[in-house]
């Protein structure tokens, strides 16, 4: 059976997400993983650094995770009820990001984020919010949808209602005085400020020194919220994600992909007095058959503790500096015009004569197609990185094991290249 060409006939597009649309030459279709490992329909065997796009930082089917799983579905995939399962992952988040706060569990970081923004306007009853250009918060209408304050609409969809953009303010990421210039001129009227502390919507690039800090004090003035979406850093960079790791405090945070094991999975965890604003503590309405899911909640629990054990976050960030490292040595060995940008285990490839990608105006110098050219090439010896030059890169605590094949293949490709 070609399955791709079935695919097409009975998918938009051939898939279920845009972006897996964009493998090349034509995308590949799974069977089965494990490890470090995507096992294809056609018999093929790849290595896989993209990772569900970041939820499998111990690699697939992790022997742990399937235990616990296998375990729970003879006990139920589903109660309707509170349950022994979402109290003892609830508890383990918050101990390690926000003692004390509460969390509220959701089945996607785009219901995350969502909750996030409707809290932030309950708990300041105000109307707008601030997002940065660059990040993605997921498919929410009032984050595909926004205007600077010069009046400049931008919209990442058809079907928003023009006026929902009108409450979203656009700044610039890494640039204080964009967020300083919004605020000055509407900070009364401003619930909340969203970022992710890592940019992980084109590539990886880190927050300059002090701009998160600044977020802080901006928003303490104005009497705002600030909000960090930990959906992808969240248990990758750092167990406490990026509050811990640039010891920044946001007053709320979105989490999703790693807590849920590779299950779908989101949460919002906050200051108390912020959280008992939803329901049924108070009255902004979040409600989910699926939230809490036991399946997801041991998964999560199973993930969190095995990092906890062993010590995961170094090992798999120790794989992606030893990829950094030997490709900073080979484009200077090799003269090529590229970069790299690193936080932890999730990376980026950036060709370009900049020397540095540090905001998101720096990446109209990249140069995509010979991204993609890259991610073609590379799947040709069986490597797959993301086809989109504007997604992460991320390794796993079981990516030492083919480290060396995969640096042989870089250096191959980016010497022929």
């Amino acid at each position: 059976m070609d399955y791709w060409e079935l695919s097409k006939k009975i998918f938009v597009g051939g898939v279920n997400s845009p972006v897996r649309a964009k493998v090349l030459p034509t995308p590949f279709i799974t069977e089965k993983a494990r490890g470090p490992y995507l096992y294809t329909v056609d018999g093929k065997k790849i290595l896989d650094y993209v990772l569900g796009y970041g939820p499998l930082i111990l690699g697939h089917a992790h022997p742990r995770v399937v235990e616990k799983i296998k375990e729970q579905i003879e006990n139920g995939s589903l109660y309707g009820t509170a349950s022994k399962q979402e109290v003892l992952l609830g508890k383990k988040i918050l101990e390690n990001y926000m003692d004390g706060g509460k969390i509220r569990f959701v089945n996607s970081g785009s219901e995350a984020t969502l909750l996030a923004i409707r809290i932030a306007r309950a708990y300041t009853n105000r109307k707008f919010i601030v997002k940065f250009k660059e990040c993605y918060h997921g498919s929410y209408d009032s984050f595909l949808s926004g205007q600077t304050i010069n009046g400049d609409k931008i919209d990442s969809s058809t079907g928003i209602l023009g006026e929902i953009g009108k409450y979203t303010l656009l700044a610039d990421y890494n640039d204080i005085e964009s967020v300083q210039s919004i605020f000055s001129l509407k900070g009364e009227e401003i619930a909340a400020v969203i970022v992710e502390p890592v940019l992980g919507n084109h590539g990886v690039i880190p927050p300059e020194k002090n701009f998160l800090g600044e977020l802080t004090s901006i928003t303490k003035e104005y009497g705002s919220l600030l909000i960090f979406d930990e959906v992808i850093t969240g248990f990758r960079i750092s167990m406490g994600g990026a509050k811990h790791y640039y010891n920044v405090s946001p007053d709320l945070a979105t989490f999703g992909k790693i807590i849920g094991g590779g299950l779908p999975i989101g949460a919002v965890v906050g200051e108390k007095k912020i959280m008992d604003e939803v329901t049924p503590s108070g009255k902004v309405f979040n409600a989910g058959t699926f939230n809490g899911n036991p399946l997801s909640m041991v998964a999560g629990y199973a993930t969190i503790e095995e990092l906890e054990r062993t010590n995961g976050i170094k090992k798999a960030e120790e794989n992606a500096r030893a990829i950094e490292e030997f490709l900073n040595d080979l484009f200077i060995a090799k003269k090529i015009n590229a970069t790299t940008n690193r936080v932890a285990s999730m990376m980026q490839i950036y060709f370009t004569d900049n020397k540095e990608i540090r905001r998101g105006r720096d990446f109209s110098s990249v140069d995509e197609k010979r991204y993609t050219e890259l991610h073609r090439l590379l799947l040709e010896k069986n490597i797959f990185i993301t086809p989109s030059n504007r997604e992460a890169i991320f390794t796993s605590t079981v990516h030492d094991e083919v480290l060396q094949y995969t640096l042989e293949k870089l250096d191959e490709i980016l010497t022929r290249m």
